[in-house]
């Protein structure tokens, strides 16, 4: 990765406000809301860039904004204000938040895939595994039973699934084996981007090795560019090139995570990092 390329991915003054905001709001912000007129700036003038084949960490407490960045580039919440370029999309010079309904749900079908902290949002628990990944594909506008069971079969195998319990609903699955199924879904129609929003979050330690392990030999072997969203920066360091740190609605920090980590300069990632230790 070089910070030459052109980003697969780019951010412009992200902004998700909940209230009418007034002049005041910058100047009277008590973490994230305005002690004036309350409004709440949940994401508060946010700009990132993410490169090819790169893994962005984004670390915070809850409430930083983390995911209500993820969201918003997925479409699950409607920004206030801002721009996102991605390069796959209008050449890289259309704001996706200008995107027709049409448009938004092929960005969501085969240029992004998303990862939920909670499997229930990103999966059909009544339908098989493999249904719901050729549930992803037949949403891109293929219709060829063959192709979408061999690319299920492939996509299960890639996520350490046996391909067995395809036909098995995600229900009965555990929490780890869920996220895995979550993954292949997300990486039914080769995206170029994939968002991770606190994928390893609630499961056992030893369940969070294996899901950690598993996005690493998938970057390795896609290529992927990956957002990755967590408050753990045990998993930051593990898999992030680099790194963002939100606190109240804003970047606070970013660099190159071995930097963050052995030199933090803001006084909260001190904190993180020292908590860490």
């Amino acid at each position: 990765m070089t910070l030459q390329e052109t980003p697969v991915l780019r951010v412009q003054g992200l902004t998700v406000r909940y209230g009418d905001g007034c002049p005041h709001c910058q100047d009277h912000l008590e973490k994230n809301r305005c002690t004036v007129c309350g409004t709440v700036w949940a994401a508060n003038n946010l700009s990132l860039e993410v490169y090819p084949g790169e893994v962005l960490g984004i670390v915070g407490e809850s409430g930083s904004g983390k995911s209500t960045l993820m969201q918003s580039l997925y479409f699950d919440l409607e920004p206030t204000d801002g721009t996102a370029y991605l390069q796959n999309y209008g050449d890289g010079k259309r704001n996706i938040w200008e995107a027709s309904a049409a448009e938004k749900r092929h960005i969501k079908n085969t240029i992004m895939g998303m990862v939920y902290q909670n499997p229930i949002r990103g999966l059909r628990m009544d339908y098989s595994a493999a249904s719901n990944i050729a549930e992803k594909i037949i949403a891109a506008g293929s219709r060829n039973a063959g192709q979408m069971t061999e690319r299920a079969k492939e996509l299960l195998e890639a996520v350490e699934i046996l391909t067995s319990r395809m036909s098995e609903a995600p229900k009965n699955f555990s929490g780890g084996m869920q996220q895995r199924v979550q993954i292949s879904k997300a990486l039914a129609n080769n995206p170029a981007l994939l968002l991770l929003d606190e994928v390893t979050t609630g499961l056992d330690l030893s369940v969070q090795a294996k899901v950690l392990d598993l996005i690493r030999k998938i970057k390795a072997k896609y290529g992927i560019s990956i957002l990755l969203v967590s408050h753990d920066l045990a998993v930051i360091r593990m898999l992030a090139d680099r790194t963002i740190v939100m606190l109240d609605g804003k970047i606070i920090e970013s660099g190159l995570t071995d930097q963050i980590l052995e030199d933090p300069q803001h006084a909260y990632t001190q904190q993180l990092v020292h908590s860490l230790l």
